[in-house]
Formats: C-alpha cells, structure tokens, sequence
C-alpha cells in the first residue's frame, strides 16, 4: 500500500483556490511562550486528536464485521495502539517494527525456491512485548496464522493465506513462513496490513471456546490491548478513548505521555475545536480540502498536510441491477462518458489531482506502464448519445432515453459522504437524458452491510486504491449471502479472468512479467468498467504547529516519534 505525502502542493493548492468564509480566531493564550508563540509545555506531555466518526471497537477487521465502512480516523487510531512486524512508512517502503529485519532477497531472509515455492523468515525483537508486559512471541503469530485461516471467521480471512504452505516457529523470536507460490507482498504478512498479530494469551481461550462470539468480545473494546506505541488507558463509546504511552515499546518509549482521542462527527465542530485550541490535531479522512485552504490562510497556530491515498469511484450493481440495462458494458461507458470528470476535480479538488482513467494513480511508480493499457473515457456527450441507440434505448420527447417497451432509464445512485460528488454525477447523467436520482443514505443505513450491498443501480463511495487493494476486486470478495455480505467487491462483479489476473499479479517475481499483467488487469477493469474511476481523492489532516512529527494524514507509522512543544 502506498501512502505518498503531498506537502507540496499547499502552495499550488493555495494559488488555484479562492479561500471562503471567515474562521474564529484562536483566543489569545496567557500561558508562558517559546520564540515561535508556541507554549510552553509544562508537566506531561499531552496531545489531543479529533476524528471525524466513531469508533465502536478498536480493530479494523472487527469494524468490517458490524458495518459497511471504516469510520474516519480507525486506520489511524489503530496505528497509535497496535504493531505488526513491519509497517509502511510515507512513501510505501516497509519499515521494521516489532521484527528486527524485513525480510528482502538482499538481507537473505526471503528465498525463492528452485521449485517455485517461497520462504520468508523473521526475527522478533527481544524487548518486543504486549500493553500488559507479556512477550511477543512466535506463539503469537501462529494463533493469529490459526485466527486467520479459520473459514468460520471469514472476517480475518484473506485470499493470501491460500497461499501459505506452513509456518514454523523455530524458537520463540523466529518465525519461517513457507510459501506455496511466489507472492509479491509476502512482507506484509504479520502487519496491520495482512494478519495482525493478535495476543494469543489473552484471545485463545475465547477463541476456542465460542467463535461464534469472538468478534463480541470486549477485548476488541474496552479491554483492548496491543503491542504499539501506546496502550489504552480508557474508552467510552460515542465519545473516545485515552492513550498513555508503552513504557516497554519495543522501539522505546513514545515522547508524548498521553494522547486522547476525541470523537467529533460534525466537521465543522471538529474544526472550531482546533481553532481554539481544544483539539491538536486531526487524522484520518473528514477535512474537506476548503476547509484545509481556509485553515491555512487563517489559522496561523496550526497547518494543514495533505496526502493521497484513495480514489471515488462509482460501482455499478451486476446482481439483479434496476435497471436491467445497466448490465450492458455500451450504457455504463456511456454514463462515464456523460461525466465531465475534469470539472469535478476543478470543482471538488481545487484542480490539484487528476481524473481517475484507472485504479492507479499517477504518482505510483507502477502508473507510467499500466497507464498505456487503460480504456479512456473523456466527456463527450454526443459519445454518450451514440452508446444509448447502440444499447436499444431511445431518446424520448421528454428528453429521457426509455427502453423498447417505452419504459424510462431511470438510476438511482446511493452515497453516504459524497453527497454533493454525488449529485453533481446525477445532474451530469440528467443532462445527458438519464433520469438519475441521487439517494443520500442516513449512517445507520450505511451501515447495514446487507442492506447496501443491494443498491439496485450505483454506489458510489471513497476507498483505498493501492495495489495491496486489488483483491478488493475478486469474486472471493464479493458481499453476499452466505459470507454475511462481508467484502468490498462493491461491484459484486465475478469473473475468472479477473481473478486469475490478479492471482498472477500477487504471485508474479520478475518484474516486468508482474508489470504486464497489471496492464492486463487495468484493461480489463477499465473496459468491461466494474467500477468507474471518477478522480483520486486528496486527504488533508490540520496539526498544531506544536505538534512535531506527524508527517501524512493516512498514517501514525512514526507515532513514537511525534512530540508536542
């Protein structure tokens, strides 16, 4: 997964936006000062962190298990509590964590086997341990291997562990992983990323006693308890949640004492917070890129850092979709082509990211080869209107396009966030003759993983779109009945093809073999059009200038390291 910061861009974004509206300036502070005007800090140190959604547990996975998406701030909060082996820094480049090494065809600890077959080996650090002072060892990682093959917890499952030969534990600080095939991010296994290590002491005897109610736990709450930088002090559900810092973190102790976690739903609220002082930070997604732009010509105690990470997209629905049509690959181009996607990305992005032709984002260093293989669909109406008489649906008087039966091509399309992205698509489809009715489904809706996995025509909604996210887009991830409609195949497009192609992506070693078939993958994505990119998403995160550190939106990797003046 890549995680790019994208500093940089605060002066052009500064220069294309017109900065509105009028913030609350911060009140004058009595406290002692430094040269810069920041305070003084006196006794522990403490940091306060707003998100834009509620956390209802405290993992991931767990999350998936009781609603649709993962709320704003989650990826980040679980960062400051739990570490795997390794994790993703800034630039995508995987770091040691609780391991000493990662593993690398350099370092000797990955092996590729004459026969095709993998090896990868770790080495837990010595000092590596738990919030409540037990060692992390091996033996944790073979309950989480055991956890995460358990086809009775499909929430923990993943495709990759298909892959998995066996694991061997030859003490408890090395770990060898034998693969059955090549896969190329076989060092993300055992990250937050791919099998998270879970406290085998502390989970074992539910495990084994009730899976049934292993996700029901109050362990993945209240008692939660992890192995990174800092450890749960409190939790109060709907509001938020303190951190103290590990004394025994395995990369040493966090310079912030306690950090505190605010749930603020409303924006707007979390940003008036920040503007008086009562919050330090920001993480996650939820401030708009305005809101960022206001805050960096008018917050002079604070800044704005922004990264990019995901993409909106539109799914279209290929089971049982209302209107059959939709299912016909000439409508769905036709309604892309309907899009002028450059005017949202002017209008929604201040014109500093770019239209989403693919999956892949430019600056990825995969993008320059995939790109040449991708299907484009530039605005062009009259396009649109010849896709509709070829697909049998005719333009009536009243300016709709209506089947032969004289029936009307009406859509709906559902969000929940991208209400405004939402509607402009609408409109857009309106005036192409398209009746489109843009639908804005209440959270609790939103979270009803059954209900809004039966959208009858489209979806649309951010989500993560780094390569490790390409399994996303297999039939095994598809929500359905008898997986408890747990997977982000939105789509719920199912074809081998696809399957197979990304298989070979994930298993594929040399390089340029890897990087044709990604092509391959974006041709077939951006041709029949399962899912239609609309632009790649810009995040932006407002700090305190007292807040050193923190680097990206997307990620608190370095969170032992952040510090407040």
């Amino acid at each position: 997964m890549q995680k790019k910061t994208l500093g940089f861009v605060v002066g052009v974004l500064v220069s294309m936006s017109t900065v509105v509206g009028c913030a609350p300036a911060a009140p004058p502070n009595s406290a002692p000062v430094t040269e810069s005007g920041a305070p003084k800090a006196s006794g522990p140190k403490r940091m306060v962190v707003g998100i834009a959604g509620d956390l209802p547990v405290l993992n991931l996975k767990v999350i998936r298990s009781v609603q649709a998406f993962t709320a704003p701030g989650g990826s980040e909060v679980e960062d400051l509590m739990t570490d795997g082996l390794a994790d993703l820094d800034d630039d995508g480049l995987p770091q040691a964590k609780l391991a000493e090494a990662v593993p690398s065809l350099e370092n000797g600890l990955w092996k590729v086997l004459p026969d095709g077959r993998m090896e990868t080996t770790w080495r837990i650090r010595e000092n590596a341990r738990w919030h409540d002072g037990t060692p992390f060892t091996t033996d944790d990682l073979l309950f989480t291997m055991a956890v995460g093959q358990d086809r009775e917890l499909a929430v923990f499952r993943d495709a990759t562990f298909d892959l998995v030969e066996n694991v061997v534990a030859s003490d408890s600080r090395t770990i060898t992983v034998r693969w059955a095939q090549p896969f190329v991010q076989a060092d993300t296994l055992f990250t937050k990323d791919l099998a998270q290590p879970l406290p085998k002491h502390l989970l074992e005897p539910a495990y084994t006693a009730d899976k049934a109610t292993f996700n029901q736990l109050p362990f993945w709450s209240s008692e939660f308890v992890g192995a990174g930088p800092y450890k749960l002090k409190s939790y109060t559900a709907g509001t938020g949640l303190v951190l103290s810092a590990f004394d025994e973190y395995a990369l040493g102790r966090p310079l912030i004492d306690e950090i505190e976690v605010r749930f603020i739903p409303d924006v707007n609220t979390l940003v008036a917070n920040l503007y008086a002082g009562a919050v330090d930070a920001t993480m996650g997604r939820g401030v708009a890129i305005d809101l960022a732009l206001q805050a960096k010509e008018q917050w002079s105690a604070g800044r704005p850092i922004f990264g990019e990470d995901t993409w909106v997209p539109i799914f279209p629905q290929f089971i049982d979709p209302s209107p059959a049509a939709i299912e016909d690959v000439r409508v769905r181009r036709a309604l892309l082509h309907a899009i002028d996607r450059q005017q949202m990305v002017d209008t929604f992005q201040a014109g500093v990211t770019t239209i989403a032709h693919s999956f892949i984002s430019p600056d990825h260093p995969e993008f320059p080869n995939a790109d040449q293989y991708v299907v484009r669909y530039d605005y062009d109406p009259r396009r649109t209107a010849q896709l509709m008489d070829e697909a049998g649906l005719a333009r009536a008087a009243d300016g709709f396009y209506r089947d032969a039966s004289g029936q009307r091509f009406a859509v709906e399309i559902w969000a929940s966030g991208e209400s405004k992205q939402m509607t402009a698509v609408a409109d857009y489809w309106r005036q192409a003759g398209i009746d489109a009715s843009p639908i804005v489904l209440p959270t609790q809706r939103w979270n009803d993983r059954q209900y809004v996995s039966k959208f009858p025509s489209f979806r649309m909604s951010r989500n993560p779109n780094s390569l490790v996210n390409l399994r996303y887009y297999q039939s095994a991830r598809t929500p359905l009945p008898e997986n408890n409609f747990v997977g982000m195949n939105y789509s719920r497009y199912m074809n081998s093809e696809l399957d197979t192609l990304i298989d070979r992506y994930f298993t594929t070693i040399p390089k340029a073999d890897r990087a044709r078939t990604l092509g391959e993958i974006m041709h077939h994505m951006t041709d029949v059009l399962n899912v239609m990119g609309l632009y790649y998403d810009v995040q932006s995160t407002l700090v305190a200038n007292r807040v050193t550190g923190m680097t990206s939106p997307q990620t608190g990797w370095n969170a032992h390291t952040w510090d407040v003046r």
